[in-house]
């Protein structure tokens, strides 16, 4: 449980208990191969802890920012990294070192990548409706313990969920808690954080954090795992903002063609301008969808896959994950596991909209902290 005696006002906590070493980080681990991910304060490599032969994913945090000193914010990363030890679907951090300008955790490395990989795949590699059910139904046991500890990650998308591995089909593993906060029910917390097309709307209106806006992102992300396809994504970050504040989402026949209507009533729960509205991660861990009695429909981006692959054991979790996708101007996400990738194959999930006056307020707290 997160020590709230030792949180900030905007809901980062500073208290951790993981002891940092001061020793180098290089007497204990070798780097080896390429960069797994790189953004404008962090960069993650894959390492062998020299004592054991394990492989780690170790992530380089720069500690000055904008000539900023943001070593809280990272501890705060660790803080939220150490309330989530006990639940499986969260990447777990083994050690912390720490140099004159830099942080480094080290974290468990997945061997299987990014789901955002699988969303953008060709049929073949694409994923069933029913790797979808099982990777929702352990994407909100993560989310839900860390709701129930207060927690809210804030940057929920395919490119922050790892998995153990590819073929067969792994386990999840949530990452980058570099964006999350720790709610309490006395001080409100507003941020303008995340990335522009899973942001809630509260986001856009600087309007007050809660659970709840995990949930939003969780509706954007079961869309684009069903469907290949981003269903705010506007030609620009105007149109997308606009897009979510007027919830402008297609449920059209076309784009959910053979995926259950259960499916598209999951993520209506979820995509609901109201927060106080949509449904919690222990309600829908509670969904019909996610507990089916019948086989789950297939769709044409969703390949069937094996059967037998999804009951298969995982392979090593100790491998490198893929390279990211090319970094692409979004969000400037302070501390990501695979920093600030870019947006690949997705899709626009409607027509674009036009206009001639801009369509959403000017903020000027949008144009500071939506960075990117």
């Amino acid at each position: 449980m997160l020590d709230s005696a030792k949180m900030s006002k905007n809901g980062i906590v500073t208290k951790i208990h993981t002891r940092i070493r001061a020793d180098p980080f290089t007497a204990n681990y070798d780097l080896v191969g390429k960069e797994l991910g790189r953004g404008k304060f962090a960069v993650v490599k894959k390492c062998i802890e020299k004592a054991t032969g394990k492989q780690y994913a170790a992530k380089f945090l720069r500690k000055r920012r904008k000539g900023e000193d943001c070593r809280m914010d990272i501890l705060n990363e660790i803080a939220v990294l150490e309330s989530a030890k006990a639940n499986p679907y969260v990447v777990a951090l083994h050690e912390v070192y720490e140099t004159k300008n830099e942080i480094i955790l080290v974290l468990e490395c997945a061997a299987g990548g990014e789901i955002f990989n699988q969303c953008v795949a060709d049929n073949g590699e694409a994923f069933t409706e029913k790797d979808v059910i099982r990777l929702a139904k352990q994407i909100l046991s993560g989310v839900a313990f860390l709701h129930r500890s207060n927690v809210v990650h804030l940057d929920l998308k395919p490119q922050n969920i790892l998995l153990t591995s590819d073929r067969p089909l792994g386990d999840i593993r949530i990452v980058d808690f570099g964006l999350s906060r720790r709610m309490d029910k006395i001080t409100e917390v507003r941020e303008i954080l995340g990335t522009p097309e899973y942001v809630a709307p509260e986001i856009l209106n600087y309007e007050p954090i809660s659970t709840a806006t995990d949930m939003w992102s969780i509706g954007v992300l079961t869309y684009v795992m069903l469907t290949g396809e981003s269903p705010f994504l506007g030609d620009n970050k105007q149109e997308t903002f606009l897009n979510i504040s007027q919830v402008n989402i297609d449920y059209s026949q076309d784009t959910f063609e053979g995926i259950s209507a259960l499916a598209v009533d999951f993520i209506k729960s979820l995509l609901v301008k109201n927060p106080r509205k949509r449904a919690t991660a222990e309600e829908c861990l509670n969904h019909p969808w996610l507990n089916p009695l019948p086989h789950p429909h297939s769709h044409p981006h969703l390949h069937t896959r094996s059967p037998s692959s999804l009951d298969e054991p995982e392979t090593s979790q100790s491998e490198s994950e893929p390279e990211s996708p090319a970094p692409s101007p979004e969000l400037d996400l302070i501390g990501s596991y695979l920093t600030c990738p870019g947006q690949g194959g997705l899709k626009a999930g409607r027509d674009a909209f036009s206009f001639t006056e801009p369509p959403f307020p000017t903020r000027p707290e949008i144009k500071q902290e939506l960075i990117c």
